[in-house]
This record gives C-alpha cells, sequence and structure tokens, in this order.
C-alpha cells in the first residue's frame, strides 16, 4: 500500500539546482514524484555562507519510514554530501518532513520533521503541493510565516524533468 511522503530538499554548495534535480530523479525510483517550485532562501544558521535552493517532493512509497530514511541517506552521499557544522553549508540535505499522518519518535527519526511549522522553506513548497495540507490539524496555510516570508522562486514546478 502506497504512502503519501513529503521530502525537503535543500543545497547550497555545488551546482545547487542540479543536485536537487538528481536527487527527484532519484527519488522518482522509489516512487511517483510532484515537486514545489524552486525556491532561493536565507541560510537558516551562520549567515556566512551561501544562500540556499529549497524544494519539496511529495513521493508517493511502499517504503517504510526507516526504509525511505535510509534511501534518502544513500542520495545524499551519492551526491557526495559534504556537511561542515551544524545548520551550515551542504551539497545536499534530504529531509523526511512527513510519513502520511504518522508521527515517528525514535533515535534516528522525528516525523513531522522537527521545525517544519516554522520554516517558510518548507511551509511555501509544501503548499505549492497541496494547498490545504494540515499539520497535526493546524492548516498551514494559516501560518504567519505563509504572510511574512523572505523566499524568492527561481522556478516553476517545471525545474526538473521527471
Amino acid at each position: 500500500m502506497s504512502i503519501t511522503t513529503y521530502i525537503g530538499l535543500g543545497s547550497n554548495l555545488g551546482d545547487s539546482k542540479q543536485l536537487l534535480a538528481e536527487a527527484v530523479q532519484k527519488l522518482a525510483v522509489l516512487g511517483h514524484v510532484k515537486v514545489s517550485k524552486l525556491y532561493h532562501s536565507l541560510p537558516m544558521g551562520p549567515q556566512d555562507q551561501p544562500h540556499y535552493h529549497n524544494a519539496v517532493a511529495q513521493l508517493e512509497t511502499d517504503l517504510l519510514p526507516l526504509a525511505l530514511l535510509d534511501e534518502l541517506q544513500k542520495i545524499e552521499q551519492e551526491a557526495g554530501r559534504v556537511r561542515l557544522r551544524h545548520w551550515g553549508e551542504r551539497t545536499l540535505d534530504l529531509d523526511l518532513l512527513l510519513y502520511g499522518q504518522d508521527e515517528i519518535q525514535n533515535e534516528r527519526l522525528t516525523v513531522p520533521h522537527i521545525g517544519i511549522l516554522e520554516r517558510d522553506f518548507v511551509v511555501i513548497p509544501l503548499l505549492d503541493i497541496d494547498s490545504d495540507l494540515q499539520i497535526k490539524q493546524q492548516r498551514l496555510k494559516d501560518l504567519a510565516i505563509v504572510q511574512q516570508t523572505q523566499l524568492i522562486v527561481l522556478a516553476d514546478e517545471h525545474w526538473v524533468n521527471i
């Protein structure tokens, strides 16, 4: 049985758009994929790093949560993932944001992803895919962060061929 998941995509090292596009193409091997627009965002952590490219992918998959997490980490490693410091620059970051309506808490995975409702670079792309999405009975489109976003749209949802 297929479940709807959402994966956050981020990169600010190397050819970010290409790295994200390749990651989406690899996700498409795991199931049906839809993507948000591609955004440019300020770094969340240290400000002495390049701005980010961000998007969200909706993936319909049969994989269980930890198996999906393993696949995401494999894709990151194949992209030559570099993480120099906490909340610092990185070649590719893939975060499992939502796994159906499940709430998961273990040593490897927290779903919904921690801080999801406070990050415009996650909320706005989620709304691109599903404008009525709710997390824990909170309608994303009603969040103040939606009105206060500083995201810049780099490309519409056709920025990657899948």
